[in-house]
């Protein structure tokens, strides 16, 4: 009998563990500037895009727009996400409000509103385009990382089918429980807000216009997110209600008919008649920040590295700043024949990265706290604040272009 030899390890430049959001843009960006990148997740890809799977919609700034643009992901996603034109905040049953109105800094949309399960087939579609291009981009899943070497030279990761890879970079794009971070011995600071997101898509009779409003009630934010229309449903939105865990299950499992008029008294009529579309979804809500974004031959990315309150609609913005950052300093690298997981890399894209996400985790845990309580004075003085900001000009640009993405030092990506 012959004997047989097991397949050479694959070799690559980067090897990107999770093929989320967050990951399988990364991956997409590296590959198609010739770093040569292997992407491994344990879900199949038929799975992720799934309606039942995720029911969640994203909010995509400015700035993260161009990022999916500049990967030769938007094209894909083009007629299936709904740009943000106009953003109304109010506060429990205050007459006061805050609004912004894209025509009062450009003519440029605030951002965008996409399902999730729209996003990932726009990245799915987009992997496979650089593939059949002949792009060095090795796409593995479903697989499973049994384990990870890290040394000084570079790493060298087993499959639990027995497949090997080598790398001179490992990144962490393996979601908040990040088993890659885990084993890399780094660990998290974590609270609890006691809180869950109820997600779920609604239908109603009038059109949104564009406009996303976000309504803070004691329990938490209750925001309505526009969502292109359907033609089957019609005018349609993303609703994300927060509400205190405790209450969070009892909500979910209301019959449809209870369920229908607890959407309609909390939203009113603004909108006309609304009905829940598809199943509800509900998810812990957390802050959560590594302590550390990096190890030897290691860095961590999007919700493996920091996790927030989506109050202010930023969680996978800040992934996108992420790997915008990284793509960058690795790419530069790769040009100049540099180890792209050398020391100098990795410092690069830490000290572009902590401190951001850390200021954006202190802003979304702040807003959270100040305004998920129906203490008197504390309403009254959000009232007025917000009702100030609306009323000075260059303060309400300046939110607004944070909102957009379009502040602080912005990787190439991200400037389109």
């Amino acid at each position: 009998m012959p004997q047989t030899h097991p397949a050479p390890p694959l070799d690559v430049d980067v090897l990107i563990v999770g093929g989320g959001l967050v990951g399988g843009t990364l991956a997409a960006a590296l590959a198609q500037d010739g770093v040569s990148t292997a992407l491994i997740d344990t879900e199949d890809p038929a799975t992720l895009t799934a309606p039942a799977h995720d029911g969640r919609a994203s909010a995509i700034a400015l700035a993260g727009q161009k990022v999916f643009a500049g990967t030769g992901i938007w094209p894909h996603m083009a007629g299936h996400t709904q740009p943000i034109e106009d953003i109304r905040v109010s506060d429990g049953p205050s007459l006061l409000f805050l609004h912004y109105d894209h025509r009062q800094i450009g003519t440029e949309p605030l951002g965008h509103m996409a399902e999730n399960r729209i996003i990932r087939e726009a990245i799915h579609a987009r992997l496979k385009e650089l593939e059949a291009a002949g792009k060095p981009l090795a796409w593995l899943a479903p697989a499973r990382v049994a384990e990870i070497r890290r040394e000084a030279g570079g790493a060298r990761a087993r499959l639990d089918d027995g497949r090997t890879l080598t790398a001179r970079l490992v990144v962490a794009a393996d979601g908040r429980g990040s088993p890659t971070r885990t084993a890399a011995g780094i660990g998290v600071r974590k609270y609890d807000y006691h809180q869950t997101g109820i997600v779920l898509t609604i239908g109603h009779e009038k059109p949104h216009q564009g406009c996303a409003f976000e309504h803070f009630l004691p329990a938490g934010p209750f925001a309505v997110l526009p969502l292109p229309d359907d033609p089957t449903e019609g005018h349609r939105s993303s609703l994300v209600w927060t509400e205190r865990s405790r209450l969070a299950p009892a909500i979910l499992k209301l019959p449809d008919d209870a369920f229908q008029a607890e959407l309609e008294s909390r939203i009113g009529d603004f909108l006309g008649a609304v009905r829940p579309l598809g199943p509800r979804f509900g998810y812990p809500l957390s802050l959560q920040h590594a302590a550390a974004y990096h190890a030897r031959r290691l860095v961590l990315v999007g919700d493996a590295a920091h996790g927030m309150h989506p109050i202010a609609g930023q969680g996978m913005n800040m992934g996108l700043r992420d790997i915008a950052a990284l793509a960058q300093v690795v790419v530069d690298s790769h040009r100049l024949g540099l180890d792209v997981g050398g020391a100098q890399v990795i410092t690069d894209y830490v000290r572009w990265r902590r401190f951001d996400n850390m200021l954006m985790l202190a802003v979304t845990d702040g807003l959270n706290r100040l305004f998920s309580n129906d203490m008197a004075l504390l309403r009254t003085a959000r009232d007025l604040g917000m009702a100030a900001v609306d009323k000075w000009p260059d303060l309400k640009r300046l939110f607004m272009r944070h909102a957009m993405g379009q502040t602080g030092t912005l990787p190439r990506l991200m400037r389109g």
